[in-house]
């Protein structure tokens, strides 16, 4: 029987089998959406924050073990799971409280006696969702999407299937019917099949390009809706006038937190040529702080990269950079899964750690001429998700932040996703919002209801 296996990143020792649902489960959980929306859509908010509020509650009770189950199946490092599931809780509490003034009715004057503009659920949302965080990427969605009536499916990465499995049970013990959050162990060939069916009125997914663009595709055969986030190259810019130490700090911790893996890490340090020297020589010393290894040990605070082929490919891209004349300044090692952090300088344009995506373990130093040319290295990018800007001068940093083409630029501060904020991202970083009033928004009917006597 065809199934997925899931082993431990830092030994590649393996911990369970998960065998692929039949055809008839698969066409069992549609139909299970389909009832679960009927009764799922008349609910109040309060009844549907209600659940949502037990799924917080069952988060924080089993924080220790949903985390260690985390960073088995991925490696991350086990406070930094912990924190996964406290952020998974936050967001479920979040819209619990707020959706319903997200989707209160709002009046409108155009010259009838009543028009008013309504938000209404759409039927069963698709998601298909990474592995690299394995409990927040798919809670960043479902909150939002089961607070405004609709019902969720899950397709998560195969090697997290337990994860997978475990968001579903949380779900059933706080009291959701049978079909309001299911998890499916299917293969890619599956998911034009549950596009296709009707209930299904939408999708999403957080992952490749290539992954992102097949599943748009599908989405427009289909006439579904779809919102893609699609990874990035963020920017991390660095002025002369910037607090060094600071900017550092922040810098290594974000594009080192996960071992790396994340969208919305710093993946381009730009830093302007008069201060390049001190913010180098700061970012050495933060990067020699850390220690690689098993993400359960103290002391710990990278773990392994989460499959063998994500290891080989962030080195490939990091030693045919340096081949093409970038600078190996610390690291470049790697045993199995487990990369070392490291550090390359004098990063340029058609070198793989300049033009690409790198998704591990790796800071990049970009040498910019003055502000302006900051600016041109930050856009010169395919990906358009996130960045920062780092500046003693708040106004400067807005307005040079109006001009860095990302979703979301955050100045002298971590980039991150907060339930408060939209999050997504432009060009290839794909399209629509997660987060925020903006992402509930997404997956909902805007109707318009006038009327005159």
């Amino acid at each position: 029987m065809p199934s997925f296996k899931s082993y431990f990143p830092w030994n590649q020792e393996l911990i369970a089998t998960y065998p692929l649902f039949s055809e008839k489960e698969l066409e069992d959980r549609i139909s299970a959406a389909s009832f679960a929306f009927i009764q799922w859509k008349n609910k109040s908010f309060a009844q549907r924050g209600e659940i949502l509020n037990k799924v917080a509650a069952i988060l924080r009770r089993d924080q220790e073990i949903l985390g260690a189950l985390i960073s088995r199946e991925m490696g991350k490092v086990i406070a930094e799971s912990r924190a996964e599931i406290e952020k998974c809780a936050w967001v479920c509490e979040y819209y619990a409280e707020h959706a319903s003034g997200f989707l209160l009715d709002e009046t409108q004057d155009a010259g009838y006696r009543k028009s008013l503009i309504s938000y209404q659920p759409l039927g069963a949302i698709l998601a298909i969702m990474p592995w690299n965080f394995p409990f927040w990427q798919v809670f960043r969605f479902a909150a939002p999407t089961l607070m405004a009536g609709n019902v969720c499916l899950l397709k998560h990465a195969p090697n997290v299937c337990g994860c997978s499995i475990a968001i579903e049970k949380l779900f059933t013990e706080a009291g959701a019917d049978m079909g309001v959050f299911a998890s499916l162990i299917i293969d890619v060939a599956d998911v034009e099949k549950i596009v296709s069916s009707p209930v299904v009125q939408a999708v999403t997914l957080t992952g490749s390009e290539r992954a992102g663009s097949s599943l748009a595709a599908l989405a427009g055969k289909h006439i579904r809706k779809s919102v893609m986030e699609l990874g990035g190259s963020d920017s991390l810019l660095v002025l002369a006038d910037a607090d060094i130490d600071k900017a550092a700090r922040v810098a290594i911790q974000s594009r080192m937190q996960n071992a790396g893996q994340s969208c919305i890490a710093a993946k381009r340090f730009i830093v302007v040529k008069d201060v390049e020297d001190l913010f180098v020589g700061a970012i050495l010393s933060e990067i020699k702080k850390l220690k690689q290894g098993n993400p359960f040990e103290a002391g710990i605070t990278t773990g392994p990269v989460a499959r063998p082929d994500l290891a080989e490919h962030i080195q490939k891209q990091m030693e045919s950079s340096i081949q093409k004349g970038a600078n190996l300044v610390y690291g470049g090692k790697a045993d199995g899964c487990n990369v070392m952090p490291s550090l390359i300088t004098g990063v340029q344009k058609g070198m793989p750690a300049y033009e690409e995506e790198t998704f591990g373990p790796l800071a990049v130093v970009m040498t910019a001429k003055n502000e302006e040319d900051g600016i041109r290295l930050a856009n010169d990018s395919k990906f358009g998700l996130g960045g920062s800007i780092w500046t003693r001068d708040l106004d400067k940093g807005i307005a040079l932040a109006k001009k860095m083409e990302s979703g979301a630029v955050f100045i002298n501060s971590l980039v991150k996703s907060d339930p408060r904020l939209p999050f997504g991202g432009v060009k290839q970083s794909g399209y629509g919002r997660e987060l925020g009033a903006q992402g509930i928004h997404e997956f909902v009917n805007i109707k318009t209801i006038a009327g005159d006597s």
